[in-house]
């Protein structure tokens, strides 16, 4: 059955269009309680729900419609106020709740924002439930009895809980002491969290991106905008620098070069760090992750697999392949040993880890990766076109591919927000990449 308004990360959208609107997501509350309610049986408490949100100015208004909701379905609520999407994840499982929601709209600007729910494990909602609480947005909004209606309190002490959980994800002994970072909280949900996670295990911290006023989360700052990192590393001399995202589940980093290091490099880190302590079975890449990550892994013995682009893809293939790493270019990282979900702040320790292991900085790690240049032209379409019935494409594409012999690959797929075809060459050689990928653009009518 097609979803109608989840997507592969929750429901999102603009701000004040349906659906995110405060009488939608007050029915999506009750939707969400009804379902919750009748998958708890036991009836000895009533089913709990901890709420979470950025820093958007929106969150004040969505956080109060979903606490109505599930107010009015009989569901308590528990609110943590401002955290990272991956500390819900935690803390729901630590507590033992029902299921946690997120007020987020990750990396877009602040007047986007959406909604994404966990299961009691602390992983994405399956698709059964999803689809039974949209079931049950077609249903009246009604109102249980007044005795049996939900309550709501705030979670003490939330930032502090999830603090000593990141820092219980990097090993004991190990430490930071010597090493200056600045970290960029992308004026996100992680502005009071992470600064506090890495000056506790010994670094000097220099925070970025740590103010923010409801307006500004992502705005030139953060992991979609890293440039801001890179000088605040060089004017600071420090040794690195960590940036997250508006909701903290993604990472990109800097050396002390102002060199950006993608999520992709990230994870060939992390598996190096892992090869360490003993053997690695494998790795999940997405359709999108370098050519040379791949043939790096082949080399150290390492398996790899591709997912589609989406971290909900990533999480299932790890799952299938029982694989405890893998991640996105983008920056979402998992290491399904230290926490169910993609987590900025544990990956960084991870990779954190990994230098302090070996004694080298950043930009010594990656003598053995050299990334194959990738060229990624969109082109606009009709939102009804289908390439793979372009012959003219079709033929050419195979053409390349005959052309490139293994030393190099082609991706092309339609976007999955927009009307467009993404055409991707990547190869060796830069201007082989840049001549191919134009020419398979231009089979594009």
């Amino acid at each position: 059955m097609a979803r109608k308004y989840f997507g592969t990360d929750g429901i999102r959208g603009k701000v004040g269009v349906k659906p995110i609107t405060p009488d939608f997501v007050m029915r999506l509350g009750y939707a969400a309680g009804k379902v919750l309610a009748q998958q708890d049986q036991s009836g000895a408490t009533k089913p709990t729900v901890l709420i979470g949100k950025d820093t958007r100015v929106s969150g004040y208004m969505l956080e109060a419609a979903l606490e109505a909701g599930f107010a009015a379905a009989g569901v308590d609520v528990m609110l943590s106020g401002p955290m990272p999407t991956p500390a819900i994840a935690y803390l729901t499982r630590a507590l033992r709740l029902s299921a946690g929601v997120v007020i987020s709209a990750s990396h877009n600007p602040y007047d986007d924002n959406g909604i994404k729910f966990f299961s009691a494990q602390g992983t994405k909602l399956p698709d059964e439930i999803e689809l039974a609480i949209e079931a049950e947005l077609d249903q009246e909004m009604q109102c249980v009895s007044s005795d049996k209606l939900g309550k709501a309190k705030r979670l003490r002490d939330a930032n502090g809980r999830y603090i000593e959980f990141c820092k219980s994800t990097y090993p004991n002994e190990l430490d930071l002491r010597g090493l200056k970072i600045v970290v960029d909280c992308a004026h996100g949900a992680a502005y009071d969290i992470a600064p506090h996670v890495f000056h506790e295990l010994g670094a000097e911290v220099i925070a970025i991106g740590n103010q923010p006023n409801g307006f500004n989360i992502n705005d030139e700052v953060g992991a979609t905008a890293p440039d801001a990192l890179s000088l605040a590393v060089r004017a600071n001399h420090a040794d690195l620098g960590i940036a997250l995202d508006g909701d903290a589940d993604r990472l990109l980093m800097v050396d002390k070069y102002g060199k950006i290091y993608d999520g992709d490099q990230l994870l060939y880190l992390m598996v190096l760090d892992r090869l360490a302590i003993g053997p690695v079975a494998g790795a999940v890449g997405t359709l999108m992750t370098n050519m040379a990550v791949e043939l790096a892994f082949k080399k150290l013995g390492v398996g790899f697999a591709r997912a589609k682009v989406g971290d909900r893809y990533v999480l299932e293939l790890m799952q299938q392949n029982n694989w405890l790493l893998g991640g996105e270019g983008s920056g979402h990282l998992l290491c399904l040993d230290k926490h169910t979900t993609g987590d900025g702040i544990v990956s960084a320790l991870q990779v954190l880890s990994a230098l302090k292991r070996n004694g080298k900085s950043l930009d010594q790690c990656f003598d053995d990766l050299q990334l194959f240049p990738q060229v990624l032209i969109n082109v606009r379409v009709k939102p009804s076109f289908d390439w793979q019935k372009n012959e003219k494409l079709v033929s050419e594409k195979a053409a390349v591919e005959q052309e490139l012999q293994g030393k190099g690959r082609v991706l092309i797929r339609a976007s999955g927000t927009e009307p467009l075809i993404r055409v991707m060459v990547e190869t060796s050689d830069s201007n082989d990449a840049q001549r191919l990928a134009r020419r398979l653009a231009d089979c594009i009518q």
